[in-house]
């Protein structure tokens, strides 16, 4: 009986090793691959995206004509003022009194116009700010679903290897995006 149980014993532990092979090779070629990781350097792409670049232009010239007006008056402020110092001494009392209001009022009035200004130059720079955020993370998320990465990293970060870096590459793909759509 001792000789018998011997060799099912080891076919017995024949088989279960090869199925502990069987089961580990199974396990190792179910183990996913690496993930795939890229970074993206957001300041650089708020910088130069064209999208960004566009927004930009686009509210230069929209706040222009205001811009000129308020630094008219400043220029004319600065003007009377001059005026004052080369005159005032020889000016009448009610001449001096009057310029004087003038400047005072013309300063209120340009600080007034700069800081309305300056209130609705960042409510719309928030806004075409939001607009185009939207547009360079839509652009990242369809970079690395297409390059098949599992993750994009935004900056800040500590360190990123230039090898995980994909900035210039969803830069790339918002330039063609811009020009596509440019009549």
């Amino acid at each position: 009986m001792t000789q018998r149980a011997q060799p099912r014993s080891l076919v017995l532990a024949l088989l279960l090793a090869s199925a502990t092979v069987t089961f580990a090779g199974a396990a190792c070629a179910q183990t996913p691959a690496a993930p795939r990781i890229g970074y993206v350097d957001m300041k650089r792409l708020l910088d130069n995206a064209p999208q960004v670049v566009a927004g930009r232009q686009k509210l230069e010239r929209e706040f222009a004509d205001r811009d000129a007006a308020l630094k008219a008056d400043e220029t004319r402020a600065a003007q009377l003022r001059e005026r004052q110092q080369r005159e005032g001494a020889s000016m009448a009392k009610a001449d001096a009194d009057a310029l004087q209001r003038e400047i005072d009022a013309l300063d209120r009035s340009s600080k007034r116009n700069r800081d309305a200004l300056r209130a609705e130059l960042k409510t719309r720079s928030d806004q075409e700010l939001d607009r185009s955020w939207r547009e360079i993370n839509d652009a990242a998320v369809e970079f690395a679903r297409e390059q098949g990465y599992d993750l994009i990293v935004p900056s800040p970060v500590i360190y990123a290897s230039p090898k995980v870096d994909v900035t210039d590459q969803v830069l790339d793909r918002l330039r063609r995006k811009a020009k596509a759509q440019t009549p």
